[in-house]
C-alpha cells in the first residue's frame, strides 16, 4: 500500500477545506495533503501514472460533477481503478438513499461531516489509522 502517498481532499467549500486542513496539520501525518475544489479536475489528475495516493476523501454535493458522478467514473477507468484508491466519502447528509448509493459505488467508507473540531479530527484519524494496517493489492499500472 502507497501509505506515505497523498491524500487527494475533494470539497468545494472553502471553510470545509480550511477545517479539515487544520485537522490534518493537527493530526501531523507526513502524507502531502491535496485539495480539490473542482470536482472535475480529478479525474485526470488520478490518470497521470506518476500520482498513486494514499486514499481519496471526497465530498458528494459538488457543483459540474457529484462525488458519486466521480466515483462512476473512477470505477470506469481502468488505469484510475487499478491503482486500488481508498475512497471515503464525507458528508453533511445521512441521507439512507445517499448512504446506500455509495456503497453501491464500492465506496470503502461514508461519514458524517462533524462540527466539533475534536469529534472531527479523532474521525479523520481513525480512517487514516484503519488504512495504514489494511492490506490491499498492489496497484498495476
Amino acid at each position: 500500500m502507497k501509505i506515505s502517498g497523498e491524500i487527494i481532499v475533494i470539497e468545494d467549500d472553502q471553510d470545509d477545506r480550511d477545517f479539515l486542513k487544520d485537522i490534518f496539520d493537527s493530526l501531523g501525518y507526513p502524507n502531502k495533503i491535496v485539495f480539490f475544489e473542482d470536482s472535475s479536475k480529478v479525474l485526470d489528475y488520478l490518470s497521470d501514472v506518476r500520482v498513486n495516493p494514499f486514499m481519496v476523501i471526497s465530498d458528494i454535493n459538488m457543483p459540474k460533477l457529484n462525488g458519486f458522478e466521480l466515483r462512476g467514473k473512477i470505477l470506469q477507468d481502468e488505469q484510475v481503478n487499478k491503482k486500488c484508491l481508498p475512497y471515503i466519502f464525507l458528508s453533511t447528509s445521512q441521507n439512507p438513499q445517499n448512504i446506500a448509493q455509495a456503497y453501491s459505488l464500492s465506496v470503502q467508507g461514508y461519514f458524517k461531516k462533524q462540527e466539533n473540531f475534536p469529534q472531527y479530527r479523532e474521525m479523520i484519524d481513525r480512517i487514516i489509522q484503519y488504512w495504514l494496517v489494511s492490506l490491499t493489492p498492489l496497484p498495476v499500472i
